[in-house]
């Protein structure tokens, strides 16, 4: 199953270290990411793949949002399929 994480705030060092430190201890291989700072706003989205995971994306979510937390930037997980058919035109 893929999911997408999408990670928006204020730029600051290790935003990206944490999130793919994070996914790499439960192996959830990340399979595209994109990300920008625009007038100094953070913004990334990750398409992620959690077929070898060993949490749930329910679980990979309330980790996320601990970092969230602790980071002060906003971080959505949700299913591939759940994104595309609210993104759907």
């Amino acid at each position: 199953m893929n999911a997408i994480i999408t990670v928006v705030g204020s730029d600051k060092v290790g935003i990206i270290a944490k999130v793919s430190a994070l996914l790499a201890e439960h192996k959830v291989n990340i399979a595209d990411i994109t990300q920008t700072v625009l007038s100094g706003n953070f913004v990334m989205m990750m398409m992620v793949n959690m077929d070898s995971a060993d949490i749930s994306i329910d679980s990979l979510r309330g980790m996320l949002g601990d970092i969230s937390t602790a980071m002060g930037v906003e971080i959505n997980v949700m299913a591939e399929k759940v994104f595309s058919s609210m993104n759907r035109i």
